[in-house]
């Protein structure tokens, strides 16, 4: 198999002959006089396939983790962003979602000026974000349950080259039945021979969406972007992952109750 089937598919119908990637509406950036310090930009999943407009309901799926960030990060110039996607799917080696993710770092570029960019991804998007991490605006990548092809079934598999010198954290479900936990573990294997910052934690019994522990798996990432991005001690958890040599750093388990002594 070379890749996994995703679940969506694209309806018939005529693809929008002038699509555009879009940064969706910016939250953040507080009492800090409105200066931008850090940008996350959040990318949605998607499907395997698709040249049509993505579902509104994939980004809006975003807003509460956008919420989450901008509480644990605002006061200190965190702007976070949902990438709107031009296509729903990611569609071979076109890898559309990709240059989108591209496209958007440079985008903050151009409207924030030279901030670090955290690339947040689910399933779709973290591959993407993975994949995209070698812009030189992005210094942090987080991926929540990549959707990722089977290496061995491929004459090319995912590069990890361009995650060298980048904060990297995976995090996925034990019981995720559509995307496979065992191929973020093997990349993250590989990525953490050219990059000592590369971490994963896994989420026990939690599946695709990570629902069962969205608490604290929303405060593994805040804690994670408020660390890449403003140089906060990470939390004891994630410094011991970062530290750990494979396979420990990289099967590390997410405690039930994590974030709650947590001051953001």
């Amino acid at each position: 198999m070379v890749q996994q089937a995703l679940p969506q598919r694209d309806p018939e119908g005529p693809a929008d002959p002038r699509p555009a990637a879009r940064l969706g509406k910016p939250l953040g950036a507080g009492p800090v006089g409105n200066a931008v310090h850090g940008v996350a930009l959040l990318l949605p999943d998607g499907s395997a396939t698709g040249i049509r407009r993505p579902s509104r309901f994939a980004p809006a799926a975003q807003r509460p983790l956008a919420r989450r960030l901008t509480r644990a990060g605002g006061d200190e110039g965190l702007v976070v962003h949902v990438v709107h996607y031009r296509h729903r799917g990611w569609n071979g080696p076109a890898a559309h979602p990709v240059h989108d993710a591209e496209w958007a770092a440079e985008e903050v570029v151009r409207r924030y000026g030279d901030v670090p960019v955290c690339l947040i991804g689910t399933g779709m998007g973290a591959r993407a974000a993975l994949r995209a991490a070698g812009h030189p605006a992005v210094t942090s990548v987080l991926a929540l349950a990549p959707w990722l092809p089977d290496p061995e079934a491929m004459l090319d598999p995912d590069p990890v080259r361009q995650l060298a010198g980048r904060q990297v954290l995976l995090v996925h479900g034990t019981n995720d039945e559509r995307t496979d936990p065992d191929l973020s573990y093997r990349l993250a294997e590989r990525a953490k021979k050219i990059n000592r910052n590369v971490c994963r934690f896994e989420v026990h019994s939690d599946g695709h969406a990570l629902r069962q522990h969205r608490p604290e798996v929303q405060a593994l990432v805040a804690d994670f972007v408020r660390g890449a991005l403003f140089s906060h001690p990470y939390a004891r958890p994630v410094a011991d992952a970062l530290a750990a040599p494979p396979p420990l750093g990289l099967r590390m388990p997410l405690a039930s109750g994590f974030g709650q002594s947590l001051k953001h």
